[in-house]
């Protein structure tokens, strides 16, 4: 494929992959040196498909050498993707430390461990990680993604575009073309994110299903964000047509028959993808259907679930949490506590909007407002963070801004969510 050189907003056109073997020196060498001493013997974890296996063979022919376990790693990490099962990182990560220990400077697995950082949140860490790779060969792509999806995490945006910038200059694959595909939607360019994540589900390889499925929900999604459903929906159905019970296609697919009307088929895929993987997200989707469809036992059977998930599975991310609270008037100090610890982290659009919502749930319209302005500073286009902005508005008492802003939700994604949508009309009525 030709090289792209033009800027990453002007081309036409969170998978991480590759492998090289380089020295390691300095800071990271240190790093290595401190690797957790795992005892498991990692030939008798249960192997669930074959790469597994393959990888479990090699480390029994070759229990000294890292190769395997590296190749044990990038198993457990893509099995993971694939079913949703992210309990088996940990085994990539075991597997990763053994390599480490074996070889404290080999690439492979440091590039493995940055990509698990970013997996278990630990984006500052994750960041400073790519930095050091970054350092012992400035050309690999692959550091380039993790530089771009940490930064893109602590809301280093600026940063985010140089990284990708360079990633995609180094490397025009799958992995640079979906990366920037989100940051181009970050920056309110929907039509520039959907032409990226199309180019990006055209080259993944054929090979790995994951990946083709994951771009073309990515691609569904960027559809659906922007109320084209029938187009959105049409991705989910061809992600489930090469990856059968794919989760993140059943949850779109729930999703996109939600914003149709259609509750009963609705409840059939969002309860398939909780069978599979219950998420926060699907799970609180879920009980918005039955919320909706008044079913208030079943609904709050849901969100008991999702609050299960979040607080006694240890999650790493709460925030959704804090935005299920704050969307129900309900345990709004808790809400507000987790918005302001993760706004005090981190500083992404997202984390600010969920921030403002509390601080509005509570009553502290101006601050909210100052937290919603950071939230949009990017342009991006998001219906829900125009509903925040509208309603806070309409609070203040600047009624033209607060119907704009509802106005421009609703155009943006008129079901952007079953149950908030329903509240921006209402809103609107009483501003006339």
């Amino acid at each position: 494929m030709k090289k792209i050189k033009a800027n990453i907003f002007s081309f036409l056109g969170t998978a991480i992959f590759g492998t090289l073997f380089f020295g390691l020196g300095g800071c990271v060498k240190q790093e290595a040196s401190k690797a957790e001493n795992v005892k498991t013997p990692l030939t008798t974890i249960s192997a669930s498909n074959g790469e597994i296996a393959a990888a479990q063979k090699i480390i029994e022919k070759m229990p000294t050498a890292p190769n395997g376990y590296n190749k044990l790693g990038v198993a457990y990490i893509r099995r993971a993707r694939e079913t949703g099962d992210f309990s088996l990182n940990a085994n990539a990560q075991a597997a990763i430390d053994r390599a480490l220990e074996i070889d404290p400077q080999n690439y492979d697995a440091h590039k493995l461990k940055a990509s698990l950082l970013l997996t278990f949140h630990r984006f500052a860490e994750a960041l400073e990680y790519g930095k050091k790779l970054q350092a012992v060969n400035e050309r690999d792509a692959f550091i380039y993604g993790v530089l771009t999806d940490a930064n893109v995490e602590l809301g280093n945006y600026k940063e985010a575009i140089e990284a990708v910038q360079k990633m995609v200059d180094t490397k025009p694959n799958m992995e640079s073309y979906a990366r920037v595909a989100h940051v181009r939607s970050l920056h309110g360019d929907d039509d520039g994110a959907i032409e990226a994540m199309s180019l990006a589900a055209r080259v993944a390889s054929p090979m790995d299903k994951e990946a083709q499925s994951w771009c073309l929900v990515s691609l569904g999604n960027e559809l659906f964000n922007v109320g084209r459903y029938e187009e959105a929906e049409k991705r989910y159905d061809e992600a489930l047509k090469i990856l059968p019970d794919y989760h993140l296609a059943l949850a779109g697919k729930g999703n996109a028959r939600a914003a149709a009307g259609d509750y009963e088929n609705a409840v059939r895929f969002l309860t398939q993808t909780q069978t599979r993987v219950p998420t926060t997200e699907t799970v609180i989707a879920l009980g918005d259907v039955y919320t909706k469809t008044g079913n208030q036992d079943k609904a709050a059977e849901q969100y008991k679930l999702a609050e299960f998930i979040e607080q006694k599975l240890g999650n790493l991310d709460q925030r959704r949490l804090a935005l299920l609270w704050a969307d129900q008037d309900t345990k709004l100090d808790e809400a507000l506590a987790i918005a302001e610890k993760e706004h005090a982290a981190r500083k992404d659009i997202y984390t600010a909007d969920i921030y403002a919502w509390c601080l509005y749930k509570k009553g502290d319209f101006p601050a909210a407002r100052a937290a919603i302005t950071e939230a949009m500073r990017l342009k991006t286009k998001n219906a829900l963070f125009f509903y925040h902005a509208g309603m806070i508005e309409k609070e203040l008492g600047n009624k033209k801004g607060a119907k704009d802003f509802l106005q421009k939700a609703l155009r943006t994604n008129p079901s952007f969510d079953i149950l908030q949508a329903e509240k921006a009309k209402t809103a609107l009525e009483e501003l006339k």
